[in-house]
Order: C-alpha cells, then structure tokens, then sequence
C-alpha cells in the first residue's frame, strides 16, 4: 500500500529528537464502485461533471510539437561530477516546455522516476483547506488510459517496485521505481517503459473519479484524526496558527471532511438508496480537484527526473513518447523557483565584486525575502517577540527559538552560506561551547540547530534544545546562556571581519568540497525524488553539486543575515508538562499571566505573552556573559592528503584493471591466540573511507566486571 506523507523534514526541528520525516498516513481500501468518469484533457471539452477550458494564453501542444525539439540544456560533459559518479546525465527541455533530468546508469538495480510539482498546500483555496493533500491521494485513482483504480501499483507490485508521494508547503513530490528486468521496449527497460507510461498520464489525464471522493476523504479525515493525537502534527498546526493569518503559511494542511467538503460533517452517513452523495451536508471538492489540476499541473510547473539503464538516447525518446502530451504553461509563465526567475529577470544574481543591494535607508536587500505572497508576512513584529508555553501528549521537555531570517536560497546568502557556520558553532560540542555548558551543568540531553521551515519567502532558524528536568526549572538560565552564545557569535562577525569566522567558513567549505569530491552515487529512487526539485533552483549542469556548492566569506552578508538573530525577531517556544508550568511565577521566563488556549485545528494547549522590553533587551545585549564561554578552535583534524593507498607505486604496479576485486578476500595480517586481525585493500569504491568490524569473544561475557578483571 502506498504512504502519504503530508509534509517535509521541517518536522525535525519542532519535535525534540524526532524523526526526520512527517507521521506518514495510510490511504484506507474501501469497496466503492467505479463510476464512467472521462479523464481531463489538455484541451477544451467536458470533463466529468465540469467543463475544462483552456485560455488563449495556452498554447496548443499539436502547434508546439510541430515548431519545436527536444532541446539540450546540458550534455554530460557539462555536469559537475563527484570522482565515484559513473552515470552519464543530460537535462533536456521537451517541445511541451517540460524540463528533464535523465540519468544512464547501465549497472543500477533499481530504475526510478520523480515528479515535482511547485504547488502545495500554500495554494488551497479557502473555502478547501487540505485540497492539495487530497488532490494528491485523487491522482492514484485512474487516468484515462488506465482507468482501473490500482492499475499503477499494480504493475510496479509485478515488476518488484513501489511508490510514494508527499505533499509539503509548496511543493508535492510524486516518485516510484522498478526492478530493470530483461524486456526492452525502444531500447528501454519493459519496466520502466511500463511504468513511466502511467505515472505520466497523472499529469495528461486524471480521472477525479466522483465515486471514489467519498472514500478518500475519510481516508484524509482519518489522517487527520491520528495527527490530532501526536504531538509533532499539534506543534507545525500551533506554529502556523500563530503565523499572520494572511499569509499562506497560517493554512491547514492536512484537512479533514469538513474543510474538504465545505461544511459537511463526516459523521453524516449518505443513504443507501440515493444515487447521489450529499458529502454530510457539505458540496462535493471535484471541480476544486480539476481547477486545482488545471491551474497547476503543467509542463512549466513540473520538474521530471528519470534514472534507467537504458542510454540517454534511449531514455530520452522514452521520456518524449510518454510526457509529451503534458500539456504546456500558459504564455509568459514563470515558476516560483531560482532558475525561472533569474531568467525572467525577476531576480539578480550578484556578480564578483559587485555591492549588494540595499534599500533607501541602506538597510541590506535579501530579494527574495517577503516577495512571493508580499505584502503578506508570515511572521512580523505581531508574531515574533512572543514566549510561548506549550503542554504536550506525550511527556517531554524542549526550548526551542524561531528567528525569522530570508531564505535560504536566496541568490545572495547562496555564495557564502551564513546559515552553515552559525548552525557549526550553536552545536558545537567542544569545550567552552554552548552545548558544552549546558550539559556540564545538567540541563540538556540534546542540542540541534538548523532550517527549522523553509519557504520561498522566508525562513525559520531554528535552535532545539531537549531539556532535563532540571534544565526545566531553570530554564531562564538556559535561555540567558544561549543568547549569550549568539552574542558571542555576532561580536566575532561585527568586529573582527576577516577574523576566526572566517576561518570556520573556510574550514567547512574544505570539508563540503572533500564531502562531494568523493560522494558516491545514492540510491536512485532518493535521487530522483531530490534532483527533481532541485531542477527549480539549480542550473542543470550545477543539479548533482547543489548545495556543496560554497563561495568565499562575505562579512557583509554574515552580518545582515546575524542581525536577525535578536529576541524580537524570534519566538521562543518552552513544551513541557503543565506540572512544570505552575510554579511559573518564580521565573523570569514565564507566561503565566496569560490564560491557557487550545488551538482549533489539532488541539495544541498554549499560553504566550510578549517578552518584556526589559527582558529583551538583557537577551539581546547582556551585561555579562559567562566565563566558561568561548568559540572553538579551529579543526586540526582536516585531511590535507587524501590519496588512496591503492594508487601508491608499490600498488600500481600488480593493478590488473580487468580483474573484479571484489571477489578478492582479505588478507589475514595477525595470527596470534589473542588476536587476529584482517586487511582487504580497496579498488573498487576508492573513496577514502575506512570501515572496521570489531569482534569480541570472551567465555566471560555473562561474568560481573570484578571478576573478568582477574579474567
């Protein structure tokens, strides 16, 4: 059965030590009949119930195809390889505008595919809050050329693959890969050809069968119903909810049956002898579902990567037999993404040695900052200055502070990377780091910083600390120790600006170099799933280096960016059992002159209050700051040489490049009653990694540690 995962690793810094990824939820199988539903076209006609109109700005695929090729974007010898990277990749345009990454791997044992879409739960309407999520589950169920609901999984089921979607802020992401077997069609694995063949038409036409809406959205009621009940689903609600409400970023992802249906009430049974459904008293989300599709789902704002290991020639005909009756973007459509809006002219990408842009009161420009749904802000002065109290299911103890800074793609902060040495020092662990301090003291179990959300308009930085009980009692002191690491922190960039900053920068961009120098190829499905989003914010040729790609340290930029970092540009969020809570009074840090609120969606119990001037600004510049405090040093520990043994002369001269190696068993170097101990010299991978097993074997193991002293 397939997961649906309604949202992204954002997750990972609301919840102390959580995982990764969103809670995923299960689409359930209920028995419901198919109904004669005709797909949606990429032309004007009667779709189901509604009629699809195409504007005039749309331009015929039938006129696209005749006038125009596949065009090569970038051919392999223009990719920016890691040394162990052995496919061969070409990024191609299809005449229906759709951007493609295909990769050739003639030795992978798993062939996949992705689609990424820039749309999201940010572009629900408002009277349907959840439609992306449910849109998402609606395209599984038939297309027009597969009409049979588990059709698509069915065939990956038989060709020993899977898939899976999610559906996060602005973005769903659609992926499914298959065991390459021997069958060929056009030089393409039968199996892939196969599925690709399907997975297309969710983009050509879907059926948004009226029959199975009813079904569906009780399976996303359900989902909802089991978020209710964890307490990362009622932390990401409560951090929305106390977002602007005119920012999209305030909506309700998931939805349930009454957000879906407009009104209706899931608890309202439809009779048995109508022939139609009345959704509880609500209206049905079908035409909403084909708007959505319509408005959304097309060439221009979809990414397609593919991994086979067909030959990119191959690969590419398959690619345009498949998807190119994807119907193209409107006329003059620009996608919410770098690559689109740099070539629009929307954005500037700062040359070398050019001054960044500033506004008329010479206050730093971060473009993209606040611009995708301006003048709407997610979190402005209203929403941050807060400390918030939360009382969670599960019993747990975290301090957590949201600093509201640009995002983290935009063009300027892409070249230095601001974010990546302030989130190296907040977790450190050295001695005479925060980390350090605060467990020496006992107040934390874990420390984590990051990018807690991530948008096209603004992000959260994030510092997550798990408290011990102690460390909860005396929480003022964990928070006045943590602003006094960020002072620290902003002192060394405000003046010393060629200083031990910089240092770090450069350290970190050594280690991200050596790190993708030696990358090796990840798994395939992984692959697609990420390179496909990543063809929204990355010139083709740079996709596989993305991130690792770091420039040299911009003191101006560091600064701009840290200047965020301030109590009143932040929202402090304590969780921990209400117990904890009502002795309150006794701290500084409290919000016990507020009452207790339950937020509507999922439940979350809260208090907050705005911190007090007096407070803040203690914070943001203390008159003292402890002792025990102090920057790390620099790292001693960073390879210089990183050559491979096997490469050395002594090696070389017996290397027989046609012999396979691997089959070759180690060498047993120490022969003794006591010890024996292995070495196998690799040639295969040749990364510079080490890898060792230890086994120990003792008659002693069950014995008490005084006696296998003596042993």
């Amino acid at each position: 059965m397939r997961v649906s995962t309604i949202a992204s690793s954002h997750l990972f810094f609301l919840i102390g030590g959580a995982q990764a990824f969103a809670n995923p939820f299960h689409r359930r199988d209920f028995s419901v009949g198919r109904a004669n539903v005709s797909p949606l076209r990429p032309a004007t006609g009667s779709v189901g119930m509604s009629t699809l109109e195409v504007t005039d700005d749309a331009t015929s695929l039938e006129s696209l195809t005749k006038t125009k090729e596949t065009v090569v974007l970038a051919n392999d010898s223009e990719f920016i390889k890691s040394d162990p990277d052995k496919r061969q990749y070409r990024a191609i345009t299809l005449p229906n505008q759709l951007t493609v990454l295909l990769a050739s791997d003639p030795n992978t044992d798993v062939e996949a595919a992705s689609v990424h879409v820039r749309a999201g739960h940010f572009d629900d309407p408002a009277n349907r809050a959840g439609l992306a999520h449910f849109h998402e589950h609606m395209l599984f169920l038939g297309t027009g050329k597969y009409p049979k609901e588990n059709d698509y999984e069915e065939f990956l089921g038989k060709n020993g693959g899977m898939s899976n979607a999610y559906t996060d802020m602005e973005d769903t992401n659609y992926y499914f890969n298959v065991s390459p077997g021997e069958e060929k069609v056009a030089g393409t694995s039968s199996a892939l050809a196969g599925a690709l063949d399907r997975f297309a038409q969710f983009f050509i036409s879907p059926l948004f069968d009226q029959s199975m809406l009813e079904r569906e959205l009780r399976a996303v009621n359900s989902e909802y119903l089991n978020g209710r009940t964890a307490d990362n689903w009622r932390s990401f609600q409560l951090l929305k909810h106390g977002s602007s409400a005119d920012h999209p970023f305030s909506k309700f992802g998931c939805g349930n049956y009454n957000t879906l249906t407009d009104g209706g009430d899931a608890s309202l049974e439809d009779e048995e002898d109508s022939d139609e459904l009345n959704f509880g008293g609500g209206t049905s989300p079908r035409e909403n579902l084909i708007e959505f599709w319509t408005d959304k789902y097309h060439s221009g704002n979809i990414r397609l990567c593919v991994v086979g290991r067909a030959s990119l020639d191959d690969l590419q005909k398959t690619v345009e037999t498949v998807f190119g009756p994807v119907r193209p973007p409107p006329s003059n459509f620009v996608a919410n993404g770098i690559v689109d809006q740099v070539k629009a002219g929307l954005l500037k990408v700062p040359k070398e040695g050019e001054s960044h842009m500033r506004d008329e009161n010479d206050d730093f420009v971060f473009q993209t900052e606040h611009s995708t749904y301006s003048p709407n802000i997610a979190f402005g002065t209203e929403q941050l200055g807060l400390l918030r109290e939360v009382i969670p299911l599960v019993e747990s103890r975290t301090l957590k502070i949201f600093s509201s800074v640009p995002p983290d793609d935009d063009p300027v902060l892409r070249g230095s990377r601001p974010f990546r040495v302030l989130s190296h020092l907040v977790g450190h662990e050295s001695p005479g780091s925060l980390h350090h301090l605060l467990t020496e003291e006992g107040w934390i179990n874990s420390l984590a910083s990051g990018t807690g959300i991530s948008t096209s308009d603004f992000c959260l930085a994030n510092i997550a600390i798990t408290l011990t009980p102690k460390g909860m009692r005396e929480r003022d002191q964990v928070l006045a120790k943590t602003w006094q690491w960020f002072a620290l922190i902003k002192d060394a960039v405000m003046n010393d600006p060629h200083g031990v900053i910089e240092q770090y920068h450069n350290e970190l961009k050594k280690m991200t170099e050596s790190s993708f120098k030696f990358r090796e190829m990840g798994d395939p499905t992984d692959f697609c799933s990420g390179a496909a989003e990543q063809l929204f914010d990355h010139e083709p040729s740079k996709i596989l280096l993305g991130s690792a790609e770091v420039g040299d340290y911009d003191v101006e930029v560091a600064r701009a960016f840290l200047e965020r970092l301030t109590p009143q540009n932040s929202l402090v969020v304590i969780t921990g059992p209400e117990s904890e809570f009502e002795n309150a009074e006794k701290s500084d840090v409290s919000a016990c002159d507020a009452s207790w609120q339950s937020e509507e969606r999922y439940g979350a119990k809260y208090r907050q209050m705005r911190v007090s001037d007096e407070l803040s600004k203690e914070w943001n510049h203390p008159t003292e700051i402890d002792s025990r405090l102090r920057l790390p040093g620099l790292n001693e520990f960073i390879p210089e040489d990183l050559s491979l043994r096997c490469d050395d002369p002594e090696y070389q001269a017996d290397f027989d490049p046609d012999f396979d190696y691997r089959k070759v068993n180690p060498k047993l170097l120490v022969d003794t009653p006591k010890l024996r101990m292995w070495h196998k010299m690799d040639r295969t991978f040749r990364v510079p990694k080490t890898s060792i097993r230890l086994q120990l074997t003792t008659p002693s193991i069950y014995r008490s540690t005084a006696i296998s002293r003596r042993c």
